[in-house]
């Protein structure tokens, strides 16, 4: 089984994010991670699609028929050091008078932030991999983790090129 990070361009239009998930349900992948964000231009958004693909069910397939939707404008796959990746995380752990310290030492050894407190939990905002959110959860676990939530993958490609160019010269043409 192989991770694929895909970046799809779309027409900010209503409806098309239950089509692109459609199409990866009926081809039997599963979404590990999604997040989908407007871009630098009000009328593109950007859908981040982590999956993991089986070598029986090749992704070729899947890209070809994303491409054919109207409101799909590029579609990248990502490679990991070609790339920037990261996670949200915001994490609400039990704490007392005597653990509390503890917990603000593992905030400040992952370069994450304490973004609320109250007498019996610190709530903690963290950045990064999906290793190093891992790492954090797992060290804080034993404190006893009330609530989490955490974002999908967002990935943008290294460098000065911009994959948003030449997609929003195509979307002009076509208007």
């Amino acid at each position: 089984m192989s991770k694929h990070t895909l970046s799809v361009l779309v027409e900010n239009t209503p409806g098309i994010l239950a089509r692109i998930a459609a199409l990866f349900s009926r081809r039997g992948f599963n979404i590990d991670s999604l997040a989908v964000g407007v871009t630098e231009h009000p009328e593109i958004s950007r859908i981040t699609i982590v999956v993991n693909v089986i070598e029986e069910l090749p992704l070729e397939q899947v890209t070809k028929q994303l491409n054919k939707l109207v409101n799909v404008l590029k579609i990248v796959e990502l490679e990991a050091g070609s790339a920037v990746q990261r996670e949200l995380v915001l994490v609400k752990v039990r704490a007392d008078n005597e653990t509390r310290s503890q917990i603000v030492e593992i905030v400040q050894l992952f370069r994450a932030k304490t973004v609320d407190v109250s007498p019996e939990a610190v709530t903690i905002e963290a950045t990064g991999s999906g290793d190093k959110l891992s790492a954090m959860l797992k060290m804080l676990e034993p404190f006893g983790i009330k609530e989490l939530v955490q974002s999908g993958t967002i990935a943008i490609g290294r460098g000065s090129r911009s994959i948003t160019d030449r997609s929003l010269r195509a979307l002009d043409r076509s208007a």
